[in-house]
């Protein structure tokens, strides 16, 4: 690679990771403070709108919840939003603001897509512009994405407070959060956002489409709509789903270089603040700047490999000296850099938006995607889900810590004992559970297999890519699957209500567990939880997990179709 494009890529990388970091600790404080009930520049005109919510819902903002009671009260919620998402998506046709016409979805694509957005998810088997009418896209896709954006923050909350507290039965009030967390953090932010990618250029408009004449003399239908405001909370919220069916790869979804980079950064911002969050509320930030260390390790490491293999190009051009690295499927705009930083990014956080084509990567190149979520992103990952499933894995760390040095291991003063290991295995252990499990079912069947548009290892890849992004609630996809069958809709759907639920109740019942126990003085003997050693130690337990459980599956696609690409032999998609 030339060392000009060398020196470019590398600066598009620093000031990615410059932007973030100076975002976290501010962002953090924030939202710290939002969620310890403190006065903030937005208390005098939204303290008055939160307290009409309560009151319009009955709730008691001073009283608090049990794990329990705060995972039914989540529970009931997403119900309530399913059934209200699902009615729009099988009643759209009679519904306004549909200028094109369009009509009801089928009534497994409508389950399909009311578990994605209710989920975070945002799985699209569906070209949005050519499928929904502006009102589902506002109505209930953004509603949507508002929600379990928030609902995530407001899980990941319940389970700080676990850490953070001490002799208590009570972790939260789920609805004081996810109110607090709409109001405070979301909205404002994305009204801002909004108003900034139509300064770029991104439309945002009730008019129907328009009908441009082609210098042919053809007639040629430009979608448009509003836009901006979806975009906003998709980006923000690590929701991912587009309203165009090409996502961010679509001009008017990311109109210029700037427009892409600011999107990049929205992924992180929230998720790498939480971890500021953390340590605020356990009151020792630097536990915080160690959580973000070992996100930040896995993340270098997964653009560093993601670049290398895009620039590197494909056996097969290579060959014919055609050099340049591996332009298939990406943008002109942006180029291999920031098309493999995004890639990584998206990935790493359950975005799922994308701005260049992953089916098109690489076999190395599109592997690390399809490891990120594996991981169950927990690389800064999504709002919330990120920080809760890393602190998973601490929990599992320090369970390891505990047995290499002979005593009870302990995290932030808390003894971390038999029943947290067991509910942080069970959360992990579900993940795979969907990913490796549908895969198997879908390579023997006849009629799914029949949905792949390659042979060979890369199907397989785009078989796993599917129900790896469906259960870490991505929703990226290796475009090549035809994912728009019963079978896939139903049991994608499956995967992600299972690697959203399953994991996250879990979750809660260490969040109640820990809050119910005392505060353990610090001693000689404590494993010190913010230094170099706790970092590497973190990133190897998540790397041994992860390899053991998903080398087998991998070897089968991503790595057997790289040596086969050496050997001369492409399967039709970045081979």
């Amino acid at each position: 690679m030339p060392l000009d494009l060398t020196f470019t890529g590398l600066i598009q990388i620093a000031l990615f990771c410059l932007a973030v970091g100076l975002l976290t600790r501010p962002l953090g404080g924030y939202m710290t403070r939002v969620f310890t009930g403190e006065r903030t520049l937005l208390s005098p005109v939204l303290r008055p709108v939160e307290g009409l919510v309560y009151r319009a819902g009955g709730i008691d903002p001073a009283r608090e919840q049990h794990w329990l009671a705060y995972a039914v009260s989540m529970l009931v919620f997403h119900a309530g939003g399913f059934l209200l998402l699902y009615a729009i998506l099988r009643l759209q046709g009679f519904l306004p603001l549909n200028p094109q016409g369009m009509g009801a979805m089928t009534p497994e694509l409508a389950f399909n897509t009311a578990i994605s957005f209710l989920t975070n998810t945002n799985w699209q088997n569906y070209g949005g512009e050519s499928t929904l009418s502006y009102l589902t896209q506002m109505l209930g896709l953004a509603h949507q994405n508002f929600l379990s954006a928030a609902t995530g923050i407001a899980l990941a909350l319940a389970l700080i407070r676990g850490f953070s507290r001490a002799s208590v039965r009570t972790v939260g009030n789920f609805w004081v959060d996810v109110t607090r967390c709409t109001l405070y953090v979301l909205l404002p932010i994305c009204i801002v956002y909004a108003l900034f990618l139509v300064w770029q250029g991104m439309p945002q408009t009730l008019g129907a489409y328009v009908d441009a004449t082609t210098l042919e003399g053809g007639t040629q239908t430009i979608a448009l709509g509003p836009v901006a405001s979806q975009v906003a909370i998709k980006m923000l919220g690590t929701n991912g789903g587009g309203f165009f069916n090409a996502n961010a790869a679509h001009p008017f979804e990311n109109p210029t270089a700037l427009s892409n980079f600011v999107q990049m950064v929205s992924i992180f911002a929230l998720g790498a603040a939480l971890t500021n969050v953390f340590g605020r509320m356990v009151g020792d930030e630097k536990q915080g700047w160690a959580i973000l260390a070992a996100m930040g390790v896995l993340f270098i490491a997964g653009v560093a490999v993601t670049w290398w293999a895009e620039a590197s190009g494909t056996p097969a051009l290579n060959a014919l000296g055609l050099s340049g690295g591996n332009m298939e499927g990406k943008e002109l705009r942006f180029g291999i850099v920031a098309s493999a930083l995004f890639a990584v990014i998206t990935t790493a956080a359950s975005c799922g938006a994308v701005n260049a084509m992953h089916d098109s990567f690489t076999a190395l190149g599109g592997m690390i995607p399809l490891i990120n979520m594996e991981l169950g992103e927990i690389i800064v990952g999504g709002v919330g889900a990120g920080l809760y499933g890393m602190l998973l894995f601490v929990v599992i760390t320090m369970f390891v810590a505990g047995l290499m040095v002979g005593r009870t291991p302990e995290y932030v003063g808390k003894k971390i004992e038999a029943k947290e290991v067991k509910m942080a295995m069970l959360a992990i252990l579900v993940l795979p559970l969907m990913m490796l499990g549908w895969s198997a079912l879908a390579v023997v069947l006849p009629s799914t297999v029949a949905s792949i548009a390659n042979p060979g290892p890369h199907g397989f890849s785009e078989i796993l890519y599917a129900f790896t992004s469906a259960a870490a609630n991505n929703g990226s996809a290796f475009g090549g699957l035809t994912g728009n069958t019963p079978f896939y809709n139903v049991t994608l759907g499956i995967s992600m209500f299972v690697g959203r639920f399953l994991m996250i109740v879990p979750a809660l019942a260490i969040a109640g567990s820990l809050a119910a126990k005392k505060t353990v003085p610090a001693s000689a003997g404590t494993f010190p939880t913010t230094g170099g050693l706790f970092v590497g130690l973190l990133v190897g337990v998540i790397l041994i997990v992860g390899g053991l459980t998903f080398f087998p599956a991998l070897t089968l696609g991503p790595i057997a179709e790289h040596l086969a690409a050496l050997a001369g032999q492409s399967f039709g998609a970045g081979g």
